[in-house]
């Protein structure tokens, strides 16, 4: 399986409910490294996963809407928990949608699986994968 993965990242701010989040109840900041990785059997024509270019503009798109903003309060966030599994999944969805709708360029179509993970910090991550 080859694969070709690009990476950005997002500032955002939000908080949990639920003592079970404990501090992060309170409203907190979190810098998120992101990244997401396209998955195909072969390679296309060009001998390419993906148009890395055009890869990392559907990326961008897909953290614009909720770079430097407060989950809380956008209103497709409104009742969940924004954990980073949660965002893993909402960016796996963005991605998914730029490949089905031909924004990753001419290959695009080829993509079996995608890969998006996000880096809480040094020393936490989680991710989400899925075919598409």
């Amino acid at each position: 399986m080859y694969a070709l993965e690009v990476r950005d990242h997002i500032m955002i701010a939000h908080s949990f409910k639920g003592e079970f989040f404990g501090p992060a109840q309170k409203t907190h900041g979190a810098t998120f490294v992101v990244d997401v990785a396209f998955f195909r059997e072969t390679l296309t024509e060009h001998e390419v996963v993906v148009d890395i270019g055009r890869a990392h503009e559907a990326l961008k798109a897909a953290l614009a809407p909720i770079n430097y903003q407060n989950l809380d309060e956008l209103p497709r966030f409104s009742g969940r928990q924004t954990t980073t599994e949660f965002l893993s999944k909402y960016v796996f969805d963005e991605m998914a949608a730029a490949a089905r709708a031909g924004r990753l360029g001419p290959g695009g179509e080829g993509i079996a699986r995608i890969r998006v993970t996000l880096h809480e910090s040094h020393v936490a991550r989680a991710w989400y994968e899925a075919a598409l």
